[in-house]
């Protein structure tokens, strides 16, 4: 047969490589990580990016659902998105109850559309 043949000593010898690469970038991501300014524009940046993303994900849930949240009705969907997003308001920006109210309202919602 020809080809590679597993040997114990083949899997260490990857296993080590492999842990060399991932440290080499972990300790490089350390050193330079000191010398950056995170109030600078280039991080303004990437969180502005990253804001953007997770919006468009977050609308691409409730406008074009996948899996079970596609049964449910367009309306339900925006009603719950603006109960999270009250809840998110009035719970003083806490995650937990935005969340909360937002997958309870999908919750009640599902079960009185199945009646």
């Amino acid at each position: 047969m020809s080809g590679f043949e597993f040997s114990p000593s083949s899997a260490y010898a990857a296993a080590c490589v492999a842990a060399v690469a991932t440290y080499f970038w972990r300790a490089f991501g350390v050193a330079i990580g000191a010398r950056l300014d995170l109030k600078g524009r280039v991080f303004e940046w990437f969180a502005s990016v990253a804001y953007a993303v997770l919006a468009a994900l977050v609308v691409r849930l409730i406008v074009f659902p996948a899996g079970e949240l596609a049964h449910m009705p367009l309306a339900a969907r925006l009603g719950a998105a603006g109960i999270a997003l009250g809840a998110y308001a009035v719970g003083r920006k806490s995650i937990f109850a935005g969340c909360f109210a937002g997958a309870s309202t999908i919750a009640v919602a599902a079960i009185w559309l199945a009646q």
